[in-house]
């Protein structure tokens, strides 16, 4: 059978389950694994389930407690197989509450529950550390992160108290870099274990945010409405398909919970003329709960043409049919605009460019728990990002070189300002950067880029220990660039692409005896680029020892994952690779004829990871040491004509291209070391800190620097082998850290809580990127450690002044360091913002 049509046998097959709910309300599931006899009619709802550990071992005795709001309004306590059971008075949602000596008490969000059905619910009790959090990102279904193999790291709002980027608290979690280019609102990527910048898959509500080949601008992502994050250090291509090279990283927007709404509104300022504004509104009543925030964010940075604005709206509203049944909406959408100084430390000018962008992201999600055992899921997604960069006016220093007798006219154009430029590995160059090009003036850069996608999911308990999960994917994308140097001409040369991709995806997760657990699956990937690649993954997870607060060593935990991703190439890439420029041409077709010239191949990743986890200090303290192995090969790369042959491609079809194109000729690998602590020093005291050590190297590349690297002939290294662009092979990757680190040191009490984190990261390998005035080299700085070290700490403080009024501060690079992320592109100094913010919490309005 065609893999199409077994897929769209797989969606029809799941739709009943969702038929069912929404024609046979009345119909319950067959009875729960509580001895309850089952019933075809009950006359009043039920909850029940099971209280487990973390491990999924059963926990009789436990306190379990029926809430409405803050209202006890029944208790009881799990019998000795670890059940428990509440009747429902009335249909309205309700929490439930679970505490048991050695654990910390869970509270689970509100939950609509109805008078008329059973509703299945089972417990996780909490341990002293963050091990007792669900994940979802790295099973497809929630499972509990003790439970996983697999290197993840979850962070929910209270750990990043008043951040207003996403990116921040992405700072401190092991194997992740990132790297800023400038101030606030300045480009910045994510480096996952070593693997490039764009081979990490970003999902929004299952919904993703790359851009059509895997980019990413996280400065770009406010934190309004983010609640949880999780990041996946592994290639995970079987689930979530292209892009998912090194890993996963999971946004998920906030819910309503309160029963009357919750409205609140916070206001700060700064130096660098920092304003922001960020506000919400937030319920859930009956049957539907809803949230809605936006934030705005003004500030001029401390660099001309820096100014940047961020206007963030996020919502999430949920409508419950029946207490087995959800439907979702989500969305978001931002509006950004920010002035564009280049390097300001290389050129010593501003530049006058500015750029804007117009994101939407959108999931409409249904879910449903047919069975006890079977769940469904529907989602359908949409992205659209919009792009536009404007160069205004030249704003260099003019200057037309006069090249050497003999050789042809340079071209003009202009420089920056006389310049001395310091590498942390000691070296110095002085001189003028050649910044930009003579040309009419403005020009423009604008890209697009949408994706729709369908996902079904059907998810079957077969046993009390084994999960089966089927999934199938769909994919539509639609991008296009343009690069034009008149505006008053109508249109410029274009790029565009039109794609459909199909996924599907098997894997089946459990465990044996509670102690060791698996998971195994793999993924098909149908691509309208590169065709059809396997992506398997498994991970395993054994507890040597199981945890026990009464021991002070316990806990012990072996685990280790394997995965291969894919990643697909982006918009430029496939419009300018080999196969596409030869199909432009007249004798094109005959030459790939002739010389079998194929499209663009997949980028393919390869990683292997294994560690232990050791709980300590009668379970309040927990360290986690990771190996990993990662191969990244078949990599996309720009080839000179020179290059092209050098490759092996026939001198007739690499000539037949203007300068050149791209291939895929390029592979390095990446391991290293990633060590994991947390501490509950006390209740009130709670430690992190986390260590990565990566060695990363270029294996094979066929860029002009590999196959010709550049020399500083005028300077006192001028045998030291450059590479301008691209890094040599045998090198480090441009901007990836051999050693960085983190910490944060967590206080809360009553009305005062305080975060002190820190960033710490070491030198890195990079280039100045830069020609002379006459065209020469006279201004590359050796690669290695061109980069220097920082340490970016920050503290944040709030103090609640009533019951509905905050007041807050945040203070970043409190050791005022003047340091890049990226050479020649300084970052702010010590900067400070101070605020207040108003809660008028729903359950404050009741009458007392």
């Amino acid at each position: 059978m065609h893999l199409r049509t077994l897929a769209l046998s797989f969606v029809f097959a799941a739709i009943p389950g969702f038929v069912l709910s929404l024609h046979a309300q009345s119909t319950p599931p067959s009875a729960p694994s509580t001895g309850t006899s089952p019933i075809s009619a009950p006359t009043i709802g039920t909850i029940s389930g099971t209280v487990i550990d973390p491990l999924g071992a059963i926990v009789p005795g436990a306190d379990v407690q029926l809430l409405d709001g803050q209202l006890v309004i029944a208790s009881t306590h799990s019998a000795s197989d670890g059940s428990y059971a509440f009747p429902i008075p009335s249909s309205r949602r309700f929490r439930v509450r679970v505490s048991a000596p050695s654990f910390r008490t869970a509270v689970t969000d509100p939950i609509y529950l109805s008078s008329t059905e059973m509703k299945r619910l089972d417990l996780t009790l909490k341990t002293p550390t963050l091990s007792e959090q669900v994940t979802v990102t790295a099973t497809g279904t929630p499972t509990p992160l003790a439970q996983s193999g697999a290197p993840i790291t979850i962070l929910t709002a209270a750990d990043y108290p008043h951040s207003p980027e996403i990116q921040q608290p992405l700072r401190l979690i092991p194997g992740v870099q990132m790297t800023g280019v400038g101030q606030t609102g300045g480009a910045s990527s994510l480096f996952l274990r070593g693997a490039d910048s764009n081979a990490t898959r970003v999902l929004l509500d299952g919904v993703p945010v790359n851009d059509v080949g895997g980019e990413v601008n996280f400065a770009n992502l406010s934190s309004v409405g983010i609640n949880r994050i999780e990041v996946l250090r592994q290639p995970n291509s079987a689930l979530y398909g292209s892009d998912a090279l090194a890993g996963v990283v999971s946004l998920s927007t906030a819910r309503g919970s309160t029963p009357l709404p919750l409205l609140t509104y916070a206001v700060d300022g700064g130096n660098f003329g920092l304003l922001r504004h960020e506000t919400s509104l937030s319920g859930a009543h009956a049957r539907l709960d809803f949230y809605t925030g936006f934030a705005r964010l003004d500030t001029r940075n401390n660099l001309e043409n820096n100014a940047f604005h961020n206007s963030t709206v996020a919502g999430n509203y949920g409508f419950t049919p029946d207490s087995r049944t959800d439907l979702r909406v989500t969305f978001r959408h931002l509006g950004v605009s920010g002035g564009q100084p280049n390097a300001f430390t290389l050129y010593g000018i501003a530049d006058s460019a500015v750029q804007k962008d117009q994101d939407t992201f959108l999931n409409a999600s249904a879910e449903h728990q047919t069975t006890l055992r079977w769940h469904n899921l529907l989602r359908y997604g949409h992205e659209a990002l919009h792009t536009q960069y404007f160069d205004y006016a030249p704003t260099g220093i003019p200057y037309t070189p006069v090249p050497p007798p003999g050789q042809d006219p340079f071209l003009a154009g202009y420089l920056g300002k006389p310049v001395t430029l310091t590498g942390a590995n000691g070296y110095t160059v002085s001189g003028q950067a050649f910044f930009q090009y003579a040309q009419t003036y403005p020009t423009e850069s604008l890209s697009t880029a949408t994706r729709d996608l369908v996902y079904a999911q059907s998810d079957l308990r077969l046993n009390s220990h084994t999960v089966a999960l089927g999934a199938f994917k769909y994919e539509a994308e639609r991008g296009s660039s343009l690069y034009r140097s008149d505006l008053s001409v109508p249109s410029g040369p274009s790029s565009t692409v039109d794609r459909g991709n199909f996924s599907y995806t098997l894997q089946v997760a459990g465990d044996l005896r509670s102690r060791l657990f698996y998971v195994l699956g793999s993924g098909i990937e149908d691509n309208a680029v590169f065709g059809k690649a396997l992506t398997p993954r498994a991970s395993l997870a054994f507890y040597a020892t199981r945890p026990n607060a009464q021991r002070f060593f316990s806990g012990t935990k072996l685990h280790a994952s394997f995965g291969k991703g894919i990643k697909e190439s982006n918009v430029y890439e496939q419009s300018s690779s080999l196969y596409t420029l030869l199909s432009s041409l007249p004798n094109g077709p005959a030459l790939i004829g002739q010389y079998g010239t194929r499209p663009l191949g997949a980028e393919y990743s390869r990683n292997y990871d294994g560690g232990v986890e050791q709980q300590f200090g009668d379970g309040r303290a927990r360290v986690n040491l990771t190996w990993f192995h990662n191969e990244f090969t078949n990599g996309i790369q720009f080839l000179s004509q020179t290059a092209l042959v050098q490759l092996g491609v026939p001198y007739d079809a690499a000539f037949a291209t203007a300068f050149g194109a791209y291939v895929n000729s390029q592979a390095f690998r990446s391991e290293g070391a990633e060590v994991e602590l947390e501490y509950r020093i006390s209740r009130r005291l709670f430690a992190r800190a986390g260590y990565t050590y990566l060695d990363a190297r270029v294996q094979r590349s066929f860029s002009s620097d590999a196959l010709a690297p550049q020399t500083n002939p005028a300077s006192s290294f001028p045998l030291t082998p450059i590479g301008q662009f691209a890094p040599l092979v045998g090198a480090r990757p441009f901007r990836r850290a051999p050693h960085s680190g983190y910490f944060a040191l967590s206080y809360v009490q009553a009305r005062l809580s305080t975060v002190l984190s820190g960033t710490l990261v070491g030198r890195r390998d990079d280039s100045t990127f830069l020609y002379d005035k006459d065209f020469g080299y006279s201004l590359l700085l050796p690669n290695r450690n061109l980069d220097g070290s920082y340490q970016r700490l920050e503290l944040t403080t709030d103090y609640r002044l009533t019951n509905h009024i905050t007041t807050y501060a945040n203070l970043q690079n409190l050791l005022n360091q003047s340091y890049a992320e990226a050479f020649g592109y300084p970052s702010l100094p010590f900067n400070v913002r101070g605020g207040l913010k108003f809660t008028f919490e729903g359950e404050s309005w009741h009458v007392r």
